[in-house]
């Protein structure tokens, strides 16, 4: 049974990486190269999209995490799986309080209602979420080194 959470745990944690990574790398690049109203209007619809599901994803990440640690208490790795867990609140905590008031509001915006200084924000949102991924890799990477 713990072989097999441990599996989903990471399968379910690491896709989770990959999407915010890609958000990152990939998707707010392509998004920021495009005509600045179709740019903004993107940034939105990605705040609506993923932020509802987002969520749900980081609390079954953590939640299974959770249940890892407590169900192999006894074996080795668990400190890793610990630490792992703590590193994917810190992503929840930063996420709520630094994250999604930003995303909260640029997914009302529209071109025509969006503030002065609404790259700005955009920009803010995209430092704290390097970081934001740079955590979440790193809890990625205990969790899988916690298997070995």
């Amino acid at each position: 049974m713990l072989n097999a959470l441990e599996v989903v745990t990471i399968v379910v944690a690491g896709v989770m990486v990959g999407v915010e990574f890609s958000v990152a790398f990939v998707m707010n690049r392509i998004l920021n190269a495009l005509p600045e109203d179709s740019a903004q209007l993107g940034h939105a619809h990605g705040g609506r999209m993923l932020g509802a599901v987002m969520p749900f994803w980081y609390v079954g990440s953590l939640v299974l995490v959770g249940v890892w640690a407590a169900v192999g208490w006894h074996h080795h790795g668990t400190g890793l799986v610990v630490t792992a867990g703590a590193l994917l609140i810190l992503s929840v905590v930063m996420s709520l309080l630094l994250l999604v008031p930003i995303n909260n509001r640029n997914k009302t915006w529209t071109p025509e209602t969006r503030p002065a200084d609404w790259k700005q924000q955009l920009n803010r949102w995209e430092r704290l979420h390097y970081v934001r991924v740079a955590v979440l890799i790193a809890a990625f990477t205990l969790l899988v080194t916690a298997l070995a």
